[in-house]
């Protein structure tokens, strides 16, 4: 089972493997943790048309921008056809979240034939975040009640090319946020 020329580099490699557990455990103790409210969920294919009405992704890096300068740690999620609309090719998350300079983990380019709007409402829910749009999720208030809750999806747009939004940032109290 265990070569004799091998016995020499098991206590080495046990005391290896043993050194990187405990300092992947020390990374995950270090690493800042976002409070639950601290989360936005961006509708990436509503926000898009922000601006003129025409897909640009500069209008998302703009969201993007403000919202994270408003304390909020930002997920952006794209319906498939997205890049397409934007490129005209098919774009995966990792291209989205270079041109956001995000974490790949922050960006989600939902499956083809999929809406984004389950995926947003269920992110949302999972992870007690609001929600940035100017959708109002109609089609979806039975299932997530959560949509006529105010404060829950948040609209913005472009007045006289500056970007406005109904967030509100993060130093104010939450009932402040919430009206």
């Amino acid at each position: 089972m265990v070569r004799p020329e091998w016995t020499e580099a098991i206590p080495l490699a046990a005391a290896g493997v043993l050194a990187s557990a405990i300092l992947f455990i020390r990374a995950l103790l270090r690493r800042p943790r976002a409070a639950p409210e601290n989360y936005v969920i961006i509708d990436g294919s509503n926000i898009m048309y922000w601006k003129k009405g025409v897909p640009d992704i500069e209008t998302v890096r703009d969201v993007v921008r403000r919202i994270s300068a408003l304390g909020y740690m930002p997920g952006v999620m794209f319906d498939a056809n997205a890049g397409y609309l934007l490129k005209g090719r098919y774009q995966h998350h990792r291209e989205f979240a270079r041109h956001l300079k995000l974490p790949e983990a922050s960006v989600m380019v939902v499956p083809k034939g999929t809406p984004a709007d389950a995926y947003i409402l269920r992110a949302a829910r999972d992870m007690r975040a609001v929600i940035v749009t100017n959708d109002r999720y109609r089609d979806w208030a039975d299932e997530y009640p959560e949509v006529q809750t105010r404060g829950h999806l948040n609209r913005g747009g472009y007045r006289d090319g500056k970007l406005w939004l109904q967030l509100q940032p993060l130093d104010q109290p939450v009932a402040a946020r919430a009206g």
